[in-house]
């Protein structure tokens, strides 16, 4: 599927235009910022290599089901590629036709060559994609207060990232939106950029070969839990030979430990990927969706 880039109808609403039922916007309205010029060039539909032009992709709800809630989807990749289609549209549909209303960020790979500090550039697409959609709620028909967040994979380290740095903005936000997350669903999630724990392909892609110890404590989101953390809904399988399933454990404990309240779900086999051949894997999903209000 091809995506077209936009420009903003207004200093604050975007152009759109409509491929499959989907609008598809530029993420910033100028400038992107932490960016350099570059020769690279974005590859794939599928799998999306070399990004440099975030946008995001919107789903409508189900008329009959929607209640107004939001779910920003991070695919995975290691920081490397982009799964948008597997992790990111399939799952978009799902939410979709549940009455969620979708929006897929196709996010900046963290890339020297793209960026002026690598390790912020996803963490600002993130962020401004939670700004878009909070201020853009009601031209959506949405509730400011049910947007969350869902990552898979490396993507679920950004999603996690977003979901504990909230306090930081890493962009232009001039009317204080608020950048939290008002829940977040992590899919086999890398969490932690700890020896450990990480998963070293992703660490090196964001963090660089020999991260400082500060990175490293900076961007284990472990260690970032609060208080005021977003309530979560975490998967993983027990088996994952790629990323090890202790990064879902360690983040449930420090949620736990700070009275947030936590769902968990961890299956004995299915390794990385595992919602590519377990279909039902996203019912309980939905049924904490409707347990917490978020879903009819």
């Amino acid at each position: 599927m091809k995506f077209f880039y936009l420009s903003f109808l207004t200093s604050m609403l975007f152009l759109s235009t409509i491929v499959s039922a989907q609008e598809v916007f530029n993420l910033y309205p100028d400038e992107i910022p932490n960016s350099k010029a570059s020769a690279l060039k974005e590859t794939g539909e599928d799998v999306i290599r070399n990004v440099s032009h975030p946008t995001l992709a919107y789903f409508k709800p189900n008329p009959e089901k929607a209640n107004g809630t939001a779910i920003i989807i991070i695919p995975g990749g290691g920081y490397g590629v982009v799964v948008y289609e597997g992790e990111g549209v399939t799952n978009a549909k799902i939410l979709a036709e549940n009455g969620i209303a979708a929006f897929v960020l196709k996010y900046r790979l963290p890339d020297d060559q793209i960026m002026v500090d690598k390790k912020i550039g996803p963490l600002q697409d993130a962020q401004q994609a939670i700004k878009f959609v909070r201020e853009n709620a009601a031209k959506f028909s949405l509730s400011k207060g049910k947007i969350g967040i869902m990552g898979f994979s490396a993507g679920g380290h950004l999603a996690s990232t977003a979901a504990t740095h909230f306090d930081t903005s890493y962009i232009s936000n001039p009317k204080n939106t608020s950048l939290r997350p008002d829940f977040q669903i992590l899919v086999y999630p890398v969490i932690s950029m700890t020896d450990s724990l990480t998963h070293l392909g992703s660490r090196d892609a964001l963090l660089g070969e020999n991260p400082g110890s500060e990175d490293v404590k900076l961007y284990s989101n472990e260690l970032k839990v609060t208080g005021n953390t977003p309530p979560a809904y975490l998967t993983h399988t027990a088996d994952d030979k790629l990323v090890d399933v202790n990064n879902t454990i360690a983040y449930f404990q420090s949620l736990r430990l700070n009275n947030v309240d936590v769902e968990m779900h961890i299956y004995p086999r299915g390794g990385h990927g595992f919602i590519f051949q377990r279909k039902g894997w996203i019912n309980p999903l939905l049924d904490w969706l409707k347990m917490n209000s978020y879903m009819k």
